[in-house]
């Protein structure tokens, strides 16, 4: 691909099979037109974020190249995301079926009033930063540092990786 960028999705679910949701988005992340060359990371078990009285989370980030311009890569994820039953009732980190966040966008700082590159938060969340490291220890955040360097600084707080053919 030419003039592609480097993007990277955060992965969340905690409803409906959360397993299948993220398993099922990485691989249709993949048929995005415009993207090419994905990798996901292993799947990751994690507490929710938002309120306690909710299933934990499967997470995952995938890296792809894309020649699609920022937003029309988020409105691309918003379908996946509507394709999964995902409800959005205005909770804040409450239950979902299928949660994909624009992490980064090569080495683009985004701010606009729909989309925040990188990703609010990204610095502290150890779902996002271990699966990062991962599959892209070098890439660097803007604004911030190296994938590798935070997430050894992030502790884990009770998330762990799944095996490949583990359920939960």
């Amino acid at each position: 691909m030419s003039d592609s960028v480097r993007a990277f999705i955060g992965l969340g679910s905690n409803l409906d099979d959360p397993l299948d949701q993220v398993r099922r988005a990485c691989h249709e992340l993949a048929l995005i037109p415009g993207c090419a060359d994905l990798r996901c990371s292993s799947l990751y078990r994690s507490a929710p974020m938002g309120p306690q009285d909710q299933p934990p989370y499967i997470n995952a980030v995938a890296m792809l190249s894309t020649t699609l311009e920022a937003p029309a890569l988020l409105d691309a994820l918003q379908a996946i995301e509507q394709a999964h039953h995902r409800v959005r009732d205005g909770q804040r980190w409450g239950p979902r079926t299928l949660d994909l966040d624009l992490l980064l966008y090569g080495d683009k700082v985004i701010d606009s009033a729909r989309l925040r590159v990188p990703h609010p938060g990204i610095a502290e969340r150890e779902f996002v930063l271990h699966p990062l490291a991962e599959i892209a220890p070098e890439v660097c955040i803007p604004g911030y540092a190296c994938a590798r360097e935070m997430a050894t600084g992030c502790p884990l707080n009770g998330m762990r990786r799944l095996s490949p053919d583990e359920t939960i």
